[in-house]
């Protein structure tokens, strides 16, 4: 009796991202890929720019197993620590590794520079060809090619004890290739000959490859070559200094109650449950609940809107927003990784790690690339052999293959722009959800913007006066920005810089008292004033003139703000005003409230 066992099915269990180190080109990343893949109930996507590799794995298949296969390949890959708020040295660990790799390059690119550009004049221009010339080219292109180019031969080697082929084998056997060809030439051939000179010309004939030397090609191309790594590791660190920006939005440190005292502590000591301080101008530290105090919070920084939002008991508030008014106690109620600010910043990360349909191809054709060539080369040898018979004129032709061929950018271009696109957006505020959305924006037609008004600069200024009969502008703005100059508002700011630019200076406020989300009451120059929503004017039994009311009609209509101005009993004033150099978004506050 036979039978048959069913098949065995994985399904995914867990997620985890490792860090690659060792990478050089895209053909690096696809051949982890590859590797990675071949595991049993894993399923992964290995991104060159980033230097990341994101794993989906099955039961049964230890994060343990995939460093391990990784370091098989020849690379490296680290566990992921647990997830801990930057601070300190830690936070500077990464930046100061990115520096130290981008000054490495830096040093080897200006010292190949400027040995390799004598050495590529000489060569093309024969007026600087003096005798015994190819000899000083010599020594000045051997240091670029071994020490200029060791990190390219570093790389092939390790590469080729794993049994495997990537840009840098191109690079290192295409300039060692032509290095030792050269060298051959000086002192085996007649290339060391005192006299000899290198001709430039543009058209194509035989020659001997005896007397032909190849120093500016190979110490032009390291040079090259050099300066594309250079490139490429300073745009990758500027594009992480975003993500770096966006979580650097949020507090270092809190003030924390403990036994009824305050206590500095760090952000990341931080437990849920935990009141904690926010005093005016100060960033709220995590995602909290109001329990003490009432304020407006700026959080322009989340929802693009630049009005602050009044928050009082049982508010919620999002961490790396800013308290713009009183004192606010808050209990906080998510932490760490768990934060808006912190699921905002993984959003950009995944963004920045995920792979677009145009850089898959990419990358496969970079899997490949290498090995074709190679073989091309070996190829382009053996056909001048059966040809030609010749083995100089055979080794010239396979040298000059392996040397042009070495487009690294080929893998480099595509992650390089998707990841500058999603780290330039999360500065600007707009977060990309993945490459395939920055991808299909070519097809984009139509933008719909929603009430905020993003488009806006966000500045707010004032903008008309509306008084009542027999009411003189200049004392309105007098009164009015006088008594909001004492007020922390950003909206109370924004009146009193247009009262000093329209009426000049202003006068000291008396008996100032701040009015939580209705506005502000004082005693300007004998005259009791009251600036705020048309509640706080009732609240006072005072009543907008119907030429008002209708002036505030008019501003709400038009997606205008209004706020009300009255002094020793009687509504006097109202001056809508909109928040942003462009389209003018509907405010918050239902009436003459907020001025702009």
């Amino acid at each position: 009796m036979l039978s048959t066992a069913p098949e065995k099915t994985l399904t995914p269990a867990a997620e985890v991202e490792l860090s690659i180190g060792g990478m050089t080109c895209a053909s690096c990343a696809a051949r982890i890929e590859k590797k990675l893949n071949r595991m049993d109930g894993v399923t992964a996507t290995v991104n060159f720019a980033t230097e990341k590799a994101k794993v989906s794995y099955a039961d049964g298949v230890a994060v343990a197993d995939l460093i391990a296969t990784v370091e098989k390949t020849g690379y490296t890959a680290e566990e992921p620590l647990p997830p801990a708020p930057p601070s300190g040295e830690e936070a500077a660990s990464g930046p100061a590794a990115a520096e130290g790799e981008s000054a490495s390059l830096r040093q080897r690119l200006l010292v190949s520079l400027a040995l390799s550009v004598p050495v590529v004049l000489m060569a093309m221009i024969p007026a600087l060809q003096f005798d015994n010339w190819q000899w000083l080219s010599l020594t000045l292109a051997a240091p670029v090619v071994v020490w200029g180019a060791f990190p390219f031969h570093k790389a092939a080697w390790t590469n080729a004890r794993h049994g495997a082929a990537t840009m840098d084998t191109l690079v290192s056997i295409g300039t060692l290739a032509a290095l030792g060809w050269s060298v051959w030439a000086l002192f085996f051939g007649h290339a060391g000959m005192p006299g000899m000179r290198h001709g430039f010309e543009f058209t194509i004939s035989r020659s001997d490859g005896s007397s032909s030397i190849y120093l500016e090609a190979a110490a032009g191309v390291t040079t090259f070559i050099l300066a594309g790594r250079y490139l490429e590791a300073k745009s990758k660190r500027k594009a992480g200094a975003a993500l770096k920006a966006l979580l650097e939005l949020g507090a270092r440190d809190v003030s924390v109650l403990r036994d009824g005292a305050e206590v500095r502590i760090p952000v990341g000591q931080l437990a849920v449950g935990d009141r904690f301080v926010v005093r005016p101008g100060e960033k709220v530290a995590t995602d909290g609940t109001v329990v003490e105090g009432h304020s407006a919070v700026d959080a322009s920084m989340l929802t693009g809107e630049s009005v602050p939002v009044d928050v009082t008991v049982g508010s919620a508030v999002t961490g790396a927003t800013v308290n713009a008014g009183g004192r606010l106690v808050v209990e906080a109620t998510r932490i760490g990784a768990d934060t808006q600010l912190a699921r905002m910043a993984k959003l950009v990360e995944d963004a920045q790690n995920g792979k677009a349909e145009v850089q898959r191809l990419a990358d496969r054709i970079s899997g490949v690339f290498v090995p074709v060539v190679l073989l091309i080369a070996l190829g382009t040898l053996l056909a001048w052999l059966l040809v030609t018979g010749d083995a100089t004129a055979a080794f010239t032709a396979a040298v000059a293959v392996l040397i042009i061929a070495c487009p690294c950018a080929l893998g480099l271009a595509t992650p390089t722009a998707l990841m500058v696109g999603t780290g330039r957006g999360a500065q600007l505020g707009i977060l990309i959800k993945g490459p395939e959305v920055l991808e299909s924006t070519r097809r984009v037609d139509t933008v719909v913007l929603d009430k905020t008004g993003t488009v806006t600069t966000g500045r707010m200024r004032l903008q008309d006066v509306f008084r009542a009969p027999g009411v003189d502008e200049e004392e309105v703005l007098r009164l009015a920005g006088s008594l909001e100059h004492a007020s922390e508002h950003p909206i109370a700011q924004a009146i009193a810089a247009g009262a000093i630019a329209r009426a000049g200076s202003l006068p000291v406020p008396e008996n100032f008292e701040n009015v939580a989300g209705r506005g502000v009451q004082g005693v300007v120059d004998g005259h009791a004033v009251l600036v705020g929503r048309e509640q706080l004017l009732r609240e006072w039994a005072i009543e907008l003139p119907r030429e008002l009311a209708e002036a505030k009609a008019a501003a709400e209509a038009e997606g205008r703000t209004a706020v009300a101005v009255a002094w020793d009993g009687e509504a006097r004033g109202c001056s809508p005003s909109p928040t942003r150099s462009r389209r003018p978004a509907p405010r918050r506050w239902p009436s003459c409230g907020d001025w702009a």
